[in-house]
């Protein structure tokens, strides 16, 4: 074998040396693609053992919710099969009148399974209603049923020792005040938080309502809508304008810490979590 040349010494090396980069990238991007997919792997466990709403499956959704609404509906399973038995029934019926009874039938069946879902999902929000009636901070639940899109909810603005709150929406109708609790209590809390909100919105309309089943009230299951149906008055930038300066607005009050959502009705547990611990 006779000697090489430096030029071909030297593209030697190069090749060489090309190898190895190439080696060495391709184990870095098995690396890589190892840590992303255990990663991925730990975040699908993460949210199947999550106990938020949101990170879970759209089946473990409807599970949990028919699994909830039934503690309080014993008679969501008649609901839900009676919607399916109609609307496929229906689907026979005009499969045969059409001489396609076949197609009508599946169509009837899928139809029928849409319609349980819409039957649960209305179920589930009544029975949610149900469970939450007469529990203090219970506003926040039709509150939170708002859209986001158009809605700006503010829960527990202020508080009181005997668990009395007021929530705020703020949105094309403009502001909106809602009462929760004892209505004797409220009325005094309602003006001082009215007054309050005047002296920075400048004009801006601050609606007030109490929430309850009393003549002049509105109850829980009806706070939403009744929401949604109050005339809209300001545009887009006039509403960034009022939460901007509601934020301004409560950043200068020394707010009490409360937690999301509905209290408990146990008061160990409530001055517990007042408190912040």
């Amino acid at each position: 074998m006779g000697l090489r040349t430096p030029s071909e010494r030297a593209s030697d090396d190069y090749l060489t040396g090309e190898r190895r980069s190439i080696m060495a990238k391709s184990e870095r991007a098995k690396e890589l693609a190892a840590k992303q997919k255990a990663e991925a792997k730990a975040l699908r466990a993460a949210k199947r053992n999550s106990d938020n709403p949101r990170d879970w499956s759209t089946w473990k959704q409807i599970r949990e919710s028919y699994k909830i609404t039934r503690e309080v509906d014993p008679k969501l399973p008649l609901w839900l099969g009676g919607t399916w038995l109609l609307i496929t029934l229906v689907g026979l019926a005009i499969g045969l009148a059409t001489g396609h009874w076949i197609f009508g039938l599946i169509m009837g069946f899928l139809l029928g399974l849409t319609g349980a879902l819409y039957m649960l999902t209305f179920r589930t929000k009544k029975a949610t209603f149900v469970r939450y009636k007469g529990v203090p901070g219970a506003g926040e639940v039709p509150l939170g049923m708002l859209n986001k899109k158009k809605w700006n909810v503010q829960p527990a603005i202020a508080v009181t020792r005997q668990q009395d709150c007021i929530h705020r929406a703020v949105g094309a109708p403009g502001v909106v005040l809602v009462g929760d609790g004892d209505p004797g209590r409220l009325k005094q809390l309602l003006n001082t938080e009215v007054r309050r909100h005047e002296q920075v919105l400048y004009g801006i309309e601050v609606r007030t309502v109490i929430m309850g089943d009393r003549e002049g009230q509105v109850p829980i299951e009806k706070l939403q809508k009744w929401i949604e149906k109050l005339p809209g008055t300001l545009d887009k930038i006039e509403i960034a304008e009022v939460e901007s300066r509601l934020k301004a607005l409560d950043a200068m009050k020394a707010r009490i810490p409360v937690p999301k959502g509905p209290m408990p009705t146990n008061m160990k547990g409530s001055r517990r979590a007042m408190r912040g611990r």
